[in-house]
């Protein structure tokens, strides 16, 4: 069974929530502060993380950032705000996805199912699902271990996302193809690409953040303008 640790400082949501994930067969531990969120992500096993943007004290954004230290479950963002701006600065600092208030119980449950079987898949905790290709793929310093689910760049660990693995994998598996936003929206995320050039990007900027000496000079993930991204060979 996984765990799905709600986070809003609105106790009406929390409880909403939790009835309707509960329906799904989901157990849930209920934090109401970004603190109280840390303190339950640290003392439980946890499957995926609802976490509130707007919350006194230890915000939404504040708290992923540090949650992202030392933890990679999945992050979904509970926003009331539908700027883009918020949004991108939550993908930025490490979630994998939003849903914007008031939010559909059926996207909920669909979001929260498709982002644990990105985790599982992947052989986060719960997972176990079969390694497709276990081999190590390399390009000049990286090293991606797809049994192991390990990334390494000169030698060093680099703790990524689920996405920003996924990412990683597909373009590191075809050096030199170049893949549009949407093909990479839809080979990672599995949904349609609608207005997903923005996502792709910002995730992408993070991964270089993460795997590139200088990320404003890319080495290896470079832009092909007009068409997309490809994996330089090195």
């Amino acid at each position: 069974m996984n765990t799905i640790l709600i986070c809003d400082d609105d106790k009406d949501i929390v409880s909403a929530l939790d009835i309707y994930l509960s329906s799904e067969g989901f157990a849930t531990l209920k934090a109401y502060d970004g603190l109280e969120c840390l303190q339950l992500a640290q003392a439980n096993p946890v499957d995926l993380i609802l976490l509130d943007v707007m919350m006194p004290g230890l915000d939404g954004i504040r708290t992923t950032a540090r949650l992202r230290e030392s933890c990679n479950v999945p992050i979904i963002l509970l926003t009331a705000k539908s700027e883009d701006a918020d949004k991108v600065l939550g993908l930025n600092i490490g979630a994998d996805d939003y849903i914007t208030k008031p939010f559909n119980p059926i996207e909920v449950i669909a979001r929260v199912k498709s982002q644990l079987r990105r985790y599982t898949s992947l052989g986060g905790k719960g997972g176990g699902g079969p390694a497709e290709d276990p081999g190590v793929l390399t390009n000049g310093g990286i090293a991606l271990d797809d049994g192991a689910k390990s990334v390494t760049v000169d030698g060093e660990p680099v703790s990524l996302t689920p996405l920003e693995y996924n990412i990683l994998l597909l373009l590191i598996k075809n050096p030199g193809r170049v893949f549009s936003t949407s093909q990479i929206y839809e080979l990672v995320w599995n949904d349609p690409s609608l207005g997903s050039e923005n996502t792709v990007a910002v995730h992408i900027r993070h991964l270089r953040e993460k795997i590139e000496i200088d990320p404003a000079n890319p080495r290896y993930i470079k832009v092909v303008w007009g068409l997309g991204y490809k994996m330089e060979k090195v």
